[in-house]
């Protein structure tokens, strides 16, 4: 380790928390203020975060305690739950779920950021409280870390993992544009009709998974439940593991193969997820199953009947529940869909199969670079791996 210096966050920079405007005054809210909640983050991939679902007043600014960070303060989710973080791309404020920092000259904020998402699991565990965990300023204050004294060795070891993070975001984004443009090709091939329908069962087998509770295990297969759907294949990195008994149990009637669609059936309903991955080791609860591996024509069709804004509607007119909304494998099972003919299919298929497997190859790049920028994250910020053993920095 070179010369690196054990602190407090305070010493990086100044500890700010946020708050909500009252709710019953209209005034306050759809103003030009970005105002960011742990919600905003849920589902947030990128690092930079320039606005959430809701922005507010002047009067709504001034009337409750929260106040405006500028661009490049760090956000951290201290409630509900601890541990997102994400970079202000410009001035904005948030809630009271939040301990961001302003960071000082001597901090460089991307590296601020990396050392949060190093640390996020240790500031979590300083978290109290009975109904729900939360991390207070005082304890946010106090959280040790240890950094490089000098701002341009800081500054090294954020170029490293955010070129990572840089081809990541890339990625991501062309892969939403392709897909943009599928969907696009999709609604002009097959516009919405009074063509006859028929329940998506009759096409394709519709099963789900479990909805039992197996035990976790130490060393096993990855459970995966609605929130480790990808776009494109599934996180195996974050799920349960489960026993060998238990996954060859849940694949009796739910067996999941490369180029199946998969469906989140509770909590976020309709997260929709083309399997790509050649070998399969998991087994899905609370998730729907569409069987497109048995009948390779349709995959690429049902991905995109499935993402239409029509059979969301249709998903989201149908949910059951009061406490917890979910959507029914009956449901599923009768999505109404037009059958297109075989030239109309080979014609569709002709024309967006490039389009997706353009998308596949960058999905395999990306996990590769998740991969190590994950591995390498812990040993930079520990002082583990220092810049010169790394050929250096341009």
């Amino acid at each position: 380790m070179g010369n690196w210096k054990t602190c407090i966050l305070a010493d990086l920079g100044e500890i700010v928390g946020g708050a909500t405007p009252s709710t019953k005054n209209e005034c306050y809210y759809g103003g030009d203020i970005p105002w960011i909640t742990p919600k905003d983050l849920s589902t947030f991939k990128g690092r930079f975060i320039s606005r959430g679902e809701r922005n507010i007043t002047i009067d709504g600014l001034n009337n409750c305690s929260t106040r405006l960070i500028p661009s490049h303060s760090v956000l951290f989710t201290s409630r509900a739950p601890i541990g997102y973080v994400a970079i202000a791309e410009n001035e904005l404020c948030t809630n009271q779920g939040f301990k961001s920092i302003v960071p000082n000259k001597s901090t460089d904020f991307l590296f601020l950021y990396y050392l949060l998402v190093h640390n996020r699991e240790k500031i979590e565990n300083m978290g109290s409280g009975t109904t729900f965990k939360e991390v207070s300023s005082s304890v946010m204050r106090r959280i040790t870390v240890t950094v490089p004294t000098n701002i341009e060795e800081q500054q090294a070891i954020a170029r490293i993992l955010g070129a990572l993070d840089n081809k990541i975001e890339n990625n991501n984004a062309v892969n939403h544009h392709l897909e943009q443009m599928a969907q696009a090709i999709y609604a002009q091939a097959f516009p919405c009709r009074d063509n006859p329908t028929i329940p998506i069962s009759e096409l394709i087998d519709v099963r789900d998974g479990t909805h039992d509770s197996p035990k976790v295990v130490e060393k096993g297969f990855p459970l995966v439940t609605s929130k480790h759907l990808l776009p494109f294949g599934v996180d195996l990195v974050t799920p349960n593991l489960i026993s060998k008994a238990d996954f060859d149990k849940i694949n009796e009637r739910s067996k999941v193969d490369r180029h199946d669609i998969l469906i989140s059936m509770i909590g976020t309903i309709g997260l929709i997820s083309l399997v790509i991955e050649h070998e399969i080791n998991f087994a899905i609860k609370n998730v729907g199953l569409f069987k497109t591996s048995q009948t390779e024509d349709w995959v690429y069709f049902m991905l995109c009947f499935l993402r239409s804004p029509e059979t969301k509607n249709h998903i989201d007119m149908r949910l059951a529940g009061s406490t917890q909304k979910y959507i029914s494998l009956g449901e599923l099972r009768q999505l109404p869909i037009f059958v297109p003919t075989v030239d109309e299919l080979m014609d569709f298929n002709n024309t967006v199969r490039p389009l997706f497997e353009k998308i596949a190859l960058h999905t395999k790049e990306t996990l590769y670079l998740i991969t190590l920028r994950d591995t390498l994250l812990p040993r930079l910020m520990s002082g583990e791996l220092s810049i010169p053993d790394l050929g250096g920095v341009k």
